[in-house]
């Protein structure tokens, strides 16, 4: 069934994804859902070919709500660097307060520019660990900017 539809699904995916990468991973979506569905295969090909540019779109859709929910909540916890005169010095003292596992963190976040993707790819854990830890992080800094004000 692949080989019959194999040209049409990658143009497919090609004319509605950003780059080649992502149109790859679209195929090989929608090729590990057909293999759950059974009653795919007594379907026609003109239908076949329907049911998966169907997937392909869908999962391109959800991907791209994702992306744009989780761009949207890290852009809200962006430190406050407005809100307090902070140097590149006192920002080491700060970051003194913290354990090192959470200074790490806010170091490769804010410092090096890293997404919680590309930190939890490194450190081995999931992004929303990344995301939760970072919070909690900023709330430490944000106490202590508080005391240290007094």
């Amino acid at each position: 069934m692949y080989e019959n539809l194999k040209a049409d699904l990658n143009r497919f995916a090609r004319s509605i994804s950003r780059h080649e990468q992502e149109a790859d991973d679209l195929v090989q979506d929608a090729l590990e859902k057909s293999l759950k569905a059974q009653e795919l295969l007594d379907l026609p090909v003109y239908k076949q070919r329907a049911w998966f540019f169907r997937v392909m779109k869908n999962r391109l859709i959800d991907d791209r709500r994702k992306e744009n929910r989780l761009t949207v909540w890290e852009e809200e916890t962006e430190f406050p660097e407005k809100e307090y005169a902070v140097q590149h010095l006192e920002m080491a003292n700060l970051l003194s307060h913290l354990p090192p596992e959470l200074s790490d963190l806010v170091f490769k976040r804010y410092w090096l520019g890293l997404t919680s993707k590309e930190i939890g790819h490194q450190l081995g854990m999931p992004a929303a660990t990344v995301r939760y830890k970072l919070q909690y992080a900023v709330k430490i800094l944000r106490k202590q900017l508080e005391v240290d004000e007094r």
